[in-house]
């Protein structure tokens, strides 16, 4: 995930582009960032995120570099099928921090619905490849 050089975020990168993200949301794996360890971090602007947990193939969370921002991913298996679980958790310290994430809630759900989308679009894909070969 991340900008470019990375594979994106997998939302609507037109969107991600007109706030300056330099994202382009690829279809395949990227087989150098398929060994991430805690401490590796990915700017959103102007976050940076550090990956604080690493437990493949379970979980994934990152922290923003002034700790208000927490992002978790979770794969949970039942009955043979997997469920990808997004978690956002956000301390807002200040007024205008409250007041500013007013707009964006409504734009968060659009993005991370396309997102979660997106991934499993592509782990679909990649499953049904794997199936045929």
């Amino acid at each position: 995930m991340g900008p470019v050089p990375r594979g994106g975020v997998y939302t609507y990168d037109w969107i991600e582009n007109l706030l300056g993200l330099d994202i382009h949301s690829v279809d395949h794996v990227l087989p150098e960032f398929q060994s991430p360890a805690v401490g590796d971090t990915i700017a959103l602007g102007a976050n940076e995120m550090r990956l604080e947990l690493v437990d493949p193939p379970r979980a994934l969370a990152f922290r923003s570099q002034d700790g208000n921002w927490l992002w978790a991913f979770v794969l949970r298996e039942r009955g043979g099928r997997t469920r990808l679980i997004s978690r956002n958790r956000y301390r807002l310290p200040t007024l205008a921090a409250r007041i500013g994430m007013l707009p964006m809630e409504p734009g968060s759900l659009v993005m991370e619905r396309r997102m979660l989308l997106g991934i499993k679009e592509r782990a679909e894909r990649l499953a049904a490849r794997d199936a045929a070969a």
